[in-house]
């Protein structure tokens, strides 16, 4: 075989792995990686989003030009390509809630059209949106800006539906691990493959992501109260472990060199396709309607507001019982940015008020890993009454009342 031959083989190997049960696996863990990791950088180190996403740009420009030079899949590249996707994809998104207030239906609609916009693009030059057809230069850049856009939507569309329903942490995993199985389902009876594997691909999004501030949020909360740091540790470990295992196994390497020009030859049947695809329809519509009728409900959050604002135990609690272990200058900051907060509601500068709250969860945030071993059950306390006044000032429409209560019970409980 002639060296020119040897090389036009290596160029023609797949740079994706095959879509088995271990790339749904690892890609769910890098996505509850990139939230909780980003989070992490943001606040508990104390860096700031900016700089974070700033960071995180430049590591991803690094990894990824590392990712493009290989001549095939190597798990350990592509997957810490897809991590660090996942970290600046969400990190984006956050920019432009927190930073630059766009909301996040204005933000899920657009990039759900930058995603159409890509695809259709891509589509239209390579006539593919096959992963397995990843063999050329530019179908790889199609690839990977496509990965990028799916992690900011799903970040965005994830926290929309939070925002819309009030769920927890818990309850907030099982719309999108139900829409995935409802994807697979459609997949095995006949659905589009490809369809089905960007369908499930932006939903693993939402799902990680929830999955991690599970880990991630106080038990006041209904999380598992592991912290963002430990829960970032917990599944980096676990990715490292499944690419360690698919590098020595190569389970999911496709090792047969395919054309440039080749594209899986699909043997599902035309009309069983267009007949998932109405499935599909119909799953968008319940799933649309469920949302509905969440966001229609009392949320827990507001619910939390009234009920604490209407106990007079939490309402009036002095500062010495609640926060006695803590130290005083801590509870001076947020006590001075609940208090300007709590002004800048009532002179009805919401957008300045959020700004402000948003230095709470930073300096909140960033103090957990100290003051959580302090006192645990007021840490737990505080933490509630902070979600509280967060979600008051942050909500689709704020109602100052409801603000006012929230921040004033946070106000009663620093003291």
């Amino acid at each position: 075989m002639t060296n020119s031959t040897v090389d036009s083989t290596r160029r023609l190997l797949s740079k994706v792995p095959e879509v088995t049960v271990w790339f749904w696996i690892i890609k769910i863990l890098c996505t509850t990686v990139g939230e909780s990791f980003a989070d992490w950088i943001n606040t508990s180190l104390g860096v700031g989003l900016g700089l974070t996403a700033l960071l995180f740009t430049v590591v991803l420009a690094v990894v990824l030009v590392w990712q493009l030079r290989v001549g095939r899949y190597v798990p350990f590249v592509y997957w810490l390509t897809v991590v660090v996707l996942s970290v600046t994809g969400t990190l984006y998104t956050d920019i432009l809630t927190d930073n630059l207030h766009v909301p996040l239906a204005v933000s899920t609609t657009v990039f759900a059209a930058a995603l159409a916009v890509v695809f259709g693009v891509w589509f239209a030059r390579e006539r593919t949106l096959s992963i397995h057809s990843i063999v050329t230069l530019p179908r790889e850049l199609f690839y990977w800006l496509a990965v990028l856009v799916t992690f900011a939507l799903g970040t965005a569309a994830g926290d929309w539906t939070l925002q819309l329903t009030g769920w927890g942490p818990g309850t907030s995993v099982l719309l999108p691990a139900g829409l995935i199985a409802a994807i697979a389902l459609g997949w095995r009876l006949g659905a589009n493959a490809v369809l089905s594997f960007w369908l499930a691909y932006i939903l693993t999004r939402p799902l990680g992501a929830n999955l991690g501030d599970w880990f991630a949020s106080s038990r006041a909360d209904h999380g598992l109260g592991a912290g963002t740091a430990v829960t970032s540790v917990i599944f980096l470990a676990a990715i490292l472990a499944t690419v360690g295992y698919l590098t020595r196994t190569r389970a999911d390497v496709i090792d047969t060199p395919q054309t440039a020009t080749a594209s899986p030859v699909s043997a599902a049947n035309p009309a069983r396709e267009r007949l998932m695809l109405a499935y599909y329809a119909l799953v968008a519509v319940v799933a649309g309607a469920l949302l509905a009728w969440a966001a229609a409900q009392p949320h827990s959050s507001a619910a939390g507001d009234d009920e604490t604002a209407a106990t007079p135990s939490t309402a009036t609690v002095a500062s010495g019982p609640v926060t006695a272990h803590f130290p005083p200058a801590d509870i001076a900051n947020y006590r001075t940015i609940t208090r300007d907060t709590l002004t800048k509601v009532q002179a009805g500068q919401q957008a300045d008020a959020k700004t402000r709250i948003k230095d709470l969860e930073t300096a909140w945030d960033k103090d957990q890993d100290t003051l959580q071993p302090m006192d645990e059950s007021a840490w737990d306390t505080l933490d509630h009454q902070i979600d509280a006044a967060l979600h008051a000032v942050r909500a689709t429409t704020p109602d100052p009342a409801v603000e006012s209560r929230a921040l004033t019970t946070l106000l009663n409980s620093l003291g």
